[in-house]
C-alpha cells in the first residue's frame, strides 16, 4: 500500500496531531558543503567493514530525513576524495524516527567489481522498494569534496524518508591503519577514527557542521580476534560472526561518531567507568586511574548536574594517535603516551570529563566558536580540580598554560586575527587550523570573568547547570549563552555589564590580542613562587654563586607542572649563555633524564636550541623511543632550523620504519624545509628512504625554501580536543 503523506487523513481516522513549528535552519557553515539548512536529520544507521589488510572500510549508510520544504530538488551531503560512493537509493521511512537499537543483521550485496558491500535489511514499516537516486561528486576544498543526490520531486515538506549510501573508503584522513608494528602488542592491526573537526566525511558522507545533530545507530563486522569499540553503547555481539552493534541514544553532531579496534581487554575503574587497552599496558592504566574517574565524575555531576551518557570509559590509543585526547562520548581517546606523565593524565582526562557537559551535551554550533566548548570546559576543567585536588594546583596549572598563552601571543603577535575568540573562518580554510591555546585559554579567562562578575563561583556553577539544562543535546552560538547568562543575572543586566568600557563583551570575542582580564591566581603561590625563584638565580650574576644557591634546591620534589614551568622559562630565554647551559646539564640532566616524557622533551628542546653537543645523545635516545607527535615533531622543527639539521636527518632515518606513515610525512616536510635551497640527502640517506617505503618525491616534500617556524610547537598547545 502506498505511503500517505503525512498531512493527509485516512477515512475514519482521527485528526493527527498538530505538526510543532519547524526547527530553526542550523547556523551556515562555511567548511560545510552540505545543505543542511533545508533538511531534519533524524537518526542515522552505519553498517561497517573492517578491512584491515586492504586497509579499507566498506560501508552502508541509511539517513532518516525530513525536508523542510516541499520538493528540495537534491541532498547536499559533505564527503571526501577517499570515500568512493558505489550506490544511492531512496525509501518512504515510517513516520517515527528508528530506535536507537540497529537491526539485528546486516547482509552483504554486490556493488560492482570487488567484494561485496554491507546492507541493511528492510526497516519494519517501511517502503520494500528502494529507488535508484543519481549522484554526483564534486570538489569543495582540500580537505573535503560535495555529494549530490537527486531526491524525487514529489518529496512533501516534514514527510520521513531515507537516503541509502553503499560506500567504500581508503586513505581517509579520517581512518588511521596501523600495522601490527605500530602497536605495543605487535601483534595485531589496529585502527582508529578521529573526526575533529572536519575529517569525518571521509569516513561516512554526512552534515559535517557541529550545528546538526542526531542520535545513531552501528553494526560493525571485523576480522576475528579484533575488539570494536565506538562513542556508543554496545548491545550486543555476535561472535561467530564477528558483528558487534552500537547505539548513541542522544543527538551528536558527525565529529563525535568515533570507531577502534585492536587488541584492546577492559579493566573496571569504577562503578559506570572501565579502561580500554593493549593487555601490555592494561596494568598501568588501571592503576593510574582507578576510582580516580568516578570521583572526577561525581565532582562534575555536584556543579553541573548528571552526566547524561551512560557509560564515561577510556580507550589509551597508540602512540599514532594524533592528539592527546578527545572527548568521544561514552568513550574518551587518549594517547597511551601520556600514561608516564600523571598530571597531565589527571588534566587531560578531567578535561575530556568536562566535555560531556560542554562540548558535547551543548555544541559550538559553528567552528568559528569553538571556544564556547573548550573555554568553557577549561573552565570546568578547573572546577573539577579545584574541588578535587583544592586552588593551589589549579591556580599553578593555569599558570602554565597562561605561559604558553602568552609565549603563543608573543609569535604570533598581538594583532594576529586567530586571536579572538570569534573567529572569522574563510572559505576553503580547514577548521583544525583555528584549534590554538587561545579557544582554550582565552576562551578560559572569558568565561572566569563572566563568572566573577556575578561574585560568587558557586552561583556561577549554578548558571551552567541551568545553560546546560537548557540548551543540551543542542547546538548554540555565543549569543545564546551571553544572553542566558544576562537573563540568570537580571541584577548583571541591569548594570549593564556587557558594556563596561575597556571590557565589554563583544570586545572579548572580537578584539584580537591577550585576554582583556586573567583570574587572580595568587592561591597558587605556594606552588609558583619555588619556580620564579629558581628561574632568577639561573639569570643571576656571578654564575658560580648562583649555581651553588640552585643546585641546594631540590626540584625531584616539585610537581611536573612545577618542574614544566621552569623548563619552559629556560626555554623562552634561549640561547643561554654556553656556560649556563653546561652549569644546567652538570645540575639537572641526569635527574630529568629519569622523569617522564613531558619533562624530558622540554630539557632536550633546552639542549638543541642552544646547541649542547654533550647531551645530544640523549635527544638520540628520546627519538629512538618515541613515536608520538607530540614528543617528535617539536624536537625535529627545533633541529631544523639550529645547526644540527644533519643530525636530524641521521636520527630519521634511522627511526622512521617505526613512525607512522602520517608523522613520517610530516617529519620529512620538517627536514625538507629546513635542508634550505638546493640542499639534499647523502647517498645513504636516500637509499634508507627508498628500503623504507616512503616516497622521496612526495609533493608534501616540495614546499618551499623556510626553515619552519619552531615558534608554535606541539608542547604550546593544549592537543586535548
Amino acid at each position: 500500500m502506498a505511503a500517505q503523506c503525512c498531512c493527509c487523513k485516512a477515512p475514519g481516522a482521527e485528526a493527527a496531531p498538530a505538526r510543532p513549528p519547524p526547527e530553526p535552519p542550523p547556523a551556515l557553515d562555511v567548511a560545510s558543503a552540505s545543505s543542511a539548512q533545508l533538511f531534519r536529520l533524524r537518526h542515522l544507521q552505519l553498517g561497517l567493514e573492517l578491512r584491515p589488510e586492504a586497509r579499507e572500510l566498506a560501508g552502508c549508510l541509511v539517513l532518516e530525513l525530513c525536508a523542510l520544504r516541499p520538493a528540495p530538488p537534491a541532498l547536499v551531503l559533505d564527503a571526501h576524495p577517499a570515500l568512493r560512493l558505489h550506490s544511492a537509493a531512496f525509501r518512504r521511512a515510517p513516520a517515527a524516527p528508528a530506535a536507537a537499537e540497529p537491526p539485528c543483521a546486516f547482509a552483504f550485496a554486490a556493488a560492482g567489481p570487488g567484494p561485496p558491500l554491507p546492507a541493511f535489511p528492510e526497516a519494519p514499516g517501511a517502503e520494500p522498494a528502494c529507488r535508484p537516486l543519481a549522484f554526483r561528486v564534486d570538489p569543495f576544498t582540500d580537505y573535503g569534496s560535495s555529494l549530490t543526490v537527486t531526491l524525487p520531486p514529489e518529496l512533501q515538506a516534514h514527510q520521513p524518508f531515507q537516503v541509502i549510501l553503499r560506500y567504500t573508503s581508503t586513505d581517509a584522513p579520517a581512518i588511521w591503519w596501523l600495522d601490527p608494528e605500530l602497536t605495543y602488542g605487535n601483534a595485531k592491526p589496529f585502527v582508529f577514527t578521529q573526526g575533529h573537526s572536519v575529517c569525518n566525511r571521509s569516513f561516512f558522507p554526512c552534515f559535517d557542521t557541529p550545528a546538526v545533530k542526531c542520535t545513531y545507530s552501528a553494526v560493525v563486522k571485523a576480522p576475528s580476534g579484533v575488539q570494536v569499540l565506538m562513542s556508543a553503547t554496545q548491545s550486543s555481539y555476535v561472535e561467530e560472526e564477528g558483528v558487534y552493534r552500537f547505539h548513541m541514544e542522544h543527538p551528536v553532531p558527525a565529529y563525535l561518531v568515533a570507531l577502534v579496534a585492536g587488541d584492546l581487554q577492559p579493566a573496571d575503574i569504577g562503578p559506570r567507568s572501565r579502561v580500554w587497552a593493549e593487555p601490555c599496558l592494561l596494568p598501568t592504566a588501571t592503576s593510574k586511574l582507578a576510582g580516580a574517574v568516578e570521583q572526577w565524575l561525581s565532582a562534575a555531576e555536584r556543579l553541573y548536574g548528571p552526566y547524561m551518557w551512560g557509560r564515561y570509559d577510556i580507550v589509551f590509543l597508540p602512540p599514532s594517535f594524533p592528539i592527546v585526547a578527545m572527548e568521544n562520548p561514552c568513550l574518551t581517546f587518549i594517547i597511551s603516551s601520556i600514561l608516564e606523565s600523571d598530571e597531565f593524565l589527571v588534566i587531560d582526562v578531567i578535561h575530556e570529563v568536562a566535555h560531556s557537559w560542554f562540548g558535547n551535551a551543548v555544541t559550538n554550533a559553528t567552528w568559528e566558536e569553538m571556544w564556547l566548548s573548550e573555554g568553557l570546559a577549561t573552565y570546568a576543567q578547573r572546577r573539577i580540580t579545584t574541588e578535587t585536588y583544592g586552588a593551589a594546583f589549579t591556580c599553578l596549572e593555569t599558570a602554565f598554560r597562561l605561559d604558553a598563552l602568552h609565549r603563543q601571543m608573543k609569535l604570533l603577535g598581538e594583532d594576529s586575527p586567530v586571536s579572538k575568540l570569534q573567529v572569522k573562518l574563510e572559505p576553503g580554510v580547514n577548521p583544525s587550523h583555528l584549534m590554538n591555546l587561545f579557544t582554550y585559554e582565552k576562551g578560559y579567562c572569558f568565561v572566569y570573568y563572566l563568572s566573577q562578575l556575578c561574585g560568587d563561583p558557586q552561583r556561577f556553577d549554578d548558571f551552567l547547570r541551568a545553560y546546560v539544562e537548557k540548551y543540551k543535546f543542542t547546538s548554540v552560538v555565543a549569543q545564546d549563552l551571553l544572553d542566558s547568562f544576562l537573563s540568570f543575572f537580571p541584577e548583571l543586566k541591569e548594570q549593564s555589564v556587557d558594556c563596561r568600557a575597556g571590557l565589554e563583551f563583544e570586545r572579548w570575542l572580537n578584539a584580537t590580542g591577550p585576554p582583556l582580564a586573567e583570574p587572580d591566581l595568587s592561591q597558587g603561590s605556594s606552588l609558583t613562587r619555588p619556580v620564579e625563584a629558581l628561574f632568577q638565580l639561573w639569570t643571576a650574576e656571578p654564575l658560580d654563586q648562583a649555581a651553588a644557591s640552585a643546585s641546594a634546591i631540590d626540584i625531584s620534589k616539585w610537581r611536573t607542572f612545577q618542574t614544566a614551568l621552569f623548563l619552559d622559562r629556560l626555554l623562552d630565554g634561549s640561547p643561554l649563555p654556553q656556560e649556563v647551559v653546561m652549569s644546567l646539564s652538570k645540575c639537572y640532566s641526569s635527574l630529568l633524564d629519569s622523569m617522564n616524557a613531558e619533562i624530558r622533551i622540554r630539557w632536550l628542546q633546552i639542549v638543541v636550541r642552544n646547541d649542547y653537543y654533550p647531551d645530544l645523545h640523549r635527544v638520540r635516545r628520546f627519538l629512538e623511543s618515541q613515536m608520538s607527535r607530540m614528543y617528535t615533531i617539536p624536537l625535529y622543527e627545533d633541529l631544523c632550523t639550529g645547526a644540527l639539521k644533519s643530525f636530524a636527518l641521521e636520527v630519521f632515518y634511522q627511526t622512521q620504519g617505526r613512525l607512522h606513515p602520517n608523522l613520517r610525512r610530516t617529519i620529512q616536510q620538517i627536514l625538507s624545509q629546513g635542508l634550505g635551497p638546493g640542499a639534499e640527502p647523502s647517498a645513504e640517506q636516500a637509499s634508507a628512504t627508498a628500503d623504507s617505503g616512503v616516497d622521496a618525491d612526495a609533493p608534501a616534500l616540495l614546499l618551499g625554501d623556510e626553515a619552519p617556524s619552531s615558534a608554535i610547537s606541539l608542547r604550546d598547545v593544549n592537543v586535548s580536543a
